[in-house]
């Protein structure tokens, strides 16, 4: 079965491309360690207000806004290291998302994000808090046999 793994190094090269476009045409704040998928938007009318810590991951189709049009808001937006920002989120002008959180997939956060958090829903609200993880938002115990597996066998 063949494997997309073999195009990881060209996408990595188009994802760095893509943030020396973000960081030095536009003027982004996007940590070098940071990665995101090609088809996250980042607000491009207030684009010094965009924020990405080190380590964060920032998923496909997410939407992270530095502007709102209808009350003509330009406010900076945060987002902390090693966070990951699920799939289809939408993170709202001026919000500050804190270290070490995870956003669920499709959530609209219209409130701060305090640090080592979990947050879901529309609007996200916190689901945990005092959460461990190690860069891109992943759980420290990821990969490893949960507790209840090493009972099972």
């Amino acid at each position: 079965m063949r494997s997309l793994n073999k195009l990881l190094k060209f996408r990595r090269a188009l994802v760095r491309l893509k943030w020396l476009y973000f960081t030095k045409v536009w003027g982004m704040d996007i940590d070098p360690s940071a990665t995101f998928s090609l088809s996250a938007r980042f607000d491009k009318t207030y684009p010094k207000g965009v924020h990405v810590g080190a380590e964060t991951y920032v998923a496909f189709d997410v939407a992270i806004l530095a502007h709102d049009m209808t009350r003509g808001l330009y406010l900076d937006t945060w987002i902390g290291r090693r966070c990951f920002i699920g799939a289809r989120s939408v993170i709202l002008p001026g919000i500050r998302i804190g270290d070490e959180c995870i956003v669920a997939s499709g959530s609209i956060v219209t409130k701060d994000v305090p640090p080592r958090s979990i947050v879901a829903g529309n609007p996200a609200t916190i689901i945990r808090s005092d959460i461990e993880v190690g860069p891109f938002g992943r759980f420290t115990d990821a990969g490893q046999p949960s507790r209840l597996a090493r009972f099972a066998r």
